[in-house]
């Protein structure tokens, strides 16, 4: 089995055969898999290998430093090696932490945004280091330019499977934004209990990843097995996360995966995670509901799921 490799290039068009033909295609990978790659997606070499300059020199400051932005109550600054570790994992026995560090930026949200004047949950601002010297720049251009790809990309799949454009609008208005900046330092050869990254499903919709040539992310075969993902030039890794695959009533699939660092070197990757917005209610509809395939999933909302899940993993939330 191999990774499926999706042509993006017509994502823009309106002619819609075009658009069409990526839908089909996405949909055909993620009822079987659940991942792909995509290519001729159109973000510029430059402001993804910006991205990735900006994790390097932010990970390689002094612990002391980047500490003074400490993941905080809304999941945004800097988690260290040692304080994520998924308890409620039900695909594999997790006993120790996650091997990794990052930093996380969500939506930047001020005091006149709907979502923080309601008092959402995670809505607010980001928290930036003070250096390395245009880090904050780099990264919000890489988030804005993610965030357009990753609607349209949403839009052409939900509307292929029969959910109506003005509800996938109310969905992800204001939709939940994640860039995550990953370090994973080499592991241990011989721990079979320590992962980069243990199995996991991701919460959300949609997942885009831009990774480097050192390779360590494994996805989960049907069978059960596990196939590396190795960077492959010019194009993004995508995943279908837990919310897009309840909305389309098991449709499309949300395909475990884990990161196992075992090449030596240190690991980089840059994961964009696109979500429906905080208080949207997250019900199976369109093509996946039918007389014979009915409703398998109770309506919730994505805020009080998310909370659950972080609460389980971060131990900065454990005492909320």
């Amino acid at each position: 089995m191999q990774i499926p490799i999706i042509d993006v290039k017509n994502l823009y068009s309106e002619i819609p055969c075009e658009t069409e033909s990526i839908a089909t295609d996405f949909i055909n990978a993620y009822s079987t898999l659940g991942f792909s790659y995509i290519t001729n997606h159109g973000i510029e070499n430059e402001i993804i290998s910006d991205v990735f300059e900006a994790s390097r020199e932010f990970h390689a400051l002094p612990l002391s430093e980047k500490n003074k932005i400490a993941l905080n109550e809304l999941h945004r600054g800097y988690i260290a090696i040692d304080t994520s570790t998924d308890v409620n994992s039900d695909l594999a026995k997790v006993k120790k932490p996650n091997q990794s560090e990052s930093f996380m930026m969500m939506r930047e949200a001020g005091p006149d945004d709907p979502d923080v004047k309601n008092g959402s949950y995670l809505t607010g601002p980001n928290v930036w280091p003070n250096e390395p010297s245009r880090f904050k720049e780099k990264v919000i251009k890489y988030a804005d330019i993610m965030t357009k790809l990753c609607d349209r990309l949403t839009l052409i799949i939900t509307k292929a499977l029969g959910i109506r454009e003005l509800e996938y609008r109310y969905l992800f208005e204001r939709p939940t934004i994640w860039l995550r900046l990953l370090h994973y330092p080499p592991q241990i050869l011989n721990d079979e209990d320590l992962y980069g990254s243990a199995p996991h499903r991701d919460f959300g919709a949609l997942t885009v990843l831009a990774q480097d040539q050192v390779g360590g992310l494994q996805v989960q075969t049907p069978e059960g097995g596990w196939l590396d993902v190795p960077e492959l030039p010019n194009s993004f890794v995508v995943n279908v996360g837990n919310m897009l695959h309840r909305l389309t009533n098991g449709l499309l699939i949300s395909t475990p995966h884990r990161v196992i660092n075992k090449s030596g070197k240190e690991r980089y990757s840059c994961p964009f995670f696109y979500d429906p917005n905080i208080n949207a209610v997250i019900k199976p509809q369109g093509n996946g509901v039918s007389s014979s395939n009915p409703e398998k999933y109770k309506p919730i909302i994505y805020g009080d799921y998310l909370k659950h899940e972080l609460t389980s993993t971060y131990t900065q939330h454990q005492n909320e």
